[in-house]
């Protein structure tokens, strides 16, 4: 039977808003981490002297993957909203098969579902039942939106200087729609309890959600309060919003996907609750006032930057 430090876990993803925390934790928990990176940077090396080992290649790079998975107890896939998304699954399911790995926590989206407009979420839904035909124990999280959006499609005006805001803006495509917004950091506590445990886990799919459910309007004033400055939801309709995605140079494979999820918003498919964050990962996941009062910093600059270049977590959404 493996024990607690001969278990190695592979965390793709693991410089992102679930990945870095996932890893961290694993190692404070006495595990071996094998960290999956697209390239060397200070955030991986950071990982690295907390103890991680990194390993630098892509998840369409089926010898990459096969040698990363090799010796590994249980992996975290996470992929981002960008073509490949099957031809990565594919590629992870026969590496992990070839080399033994027993478990996987597959990062998917609320939205996946087999009748999905958006083609993101369809091919979710899809990756979901392939990995479910594979001998290994998986569990599939499916996040409504992150927390970290209300950072990446966060107007200010103000002077930039530090804390010094005017004024903030959320102009999103979401009417009177719903979520209880989860922060990548909750969810991360949720992955590594399964890794460590995940046979009770085995075939289950777990929606996430944040602790309380709101609207736009709610999340504005919420932001508001504990920013001490005004902050305004803005509601855009659907094709603006596109539009605007476009200009900013996202790709359309993106763009079409948070067009649909848009419209899902709108319909309910991200509104809900539970307790799985406490229940699970054994903890108490924050509220929106926790997160912006965490990451008050971030909301002195404009957030959309953090978006066009699409990194593994800000292109989920979550969606």
């Amino acid at each position: 039977m493996s024990t607690k430090n001969d278990r190695l876990f592979l965390i793709t993803g693991a410089t992102g808003n679930t990945g870095d925390t996932t890893v961290r934790l694993l190692l404070q928990r006495g595990h071996r981490v094998r960290a999956f990176v697209h390239r060397s940077d200070a955030r991986s090396e950071s990982l690295a002297a907390a103890g991680a080992e990194i390993v630098v290649g892509d998840l369409l790079d089926f010898h990459a993957v096969s040698a990363a998975l090799r010796g590994v107890t249980g992996a975290y896939f996470c992929y981002p909203i960008a073509p490949g998304l099957l031809d990565a699954i594919a590629i992870f399911a026969q590496a992990a098969s070839e080399a033994g790995v027993k478990a996987v926590v597959n990062m998917s989206q609320i939205s996946a579902r087999r009748e999905a407009n958006s083609n993101a979420a369809r091919q979710h839904w899809i990756g979901e039942r392939l990995l479910d035909r594979t001998a290994m124990q998986t569990a599939h999280l499916r996040p409504t939106f992150f927390a970290e959006w209300l950072i990446w499609y966060w107007n200010y005006r103000g002077t930039g200087t530090s804390l010094g805001y005017n004024e903030g803006v959320l102009r999103l495509p979401f009417e009177n729609g719903r979520h209880a917004p989860i922060a990548g950091k909750d969810q991360s506590y949720v992955i590594a309890a399964i890794l460590e445990n995940p046979e009770p886990h085995d075939r289950q799919i777990y929606p996430l959600y944040g602790p309380v459910e709101m609207n736009h309007y709610e999340i504005a004033d919420a932001i508001s309060q504990t920013l001490g400055i005004p902050v305004r939801y803005e509601p855009l309709e659907v094709a603006t919003f596109a539009e605007g995605l476009k200009a900013k140079g996202l790709s359309s494979h993106l763009v079409q996907h948070l067009s649909c999820v848009a419209v899902d918003y709108q319909n309910g498919i991200f509104a809900g609750t539970n307790n799985l964050v406490e229940v699970i990962g054994n903890r108490t996941p924050m509220t929106v006032e926790d997160y912006v009062n965490a990451n008050k910093v971030a909301f002195a600059k404009d957030g959309f930057h953090a978006i066009t270049s699409t990194p593994a977590d800000a292109s989920k959404g979550r969606g």
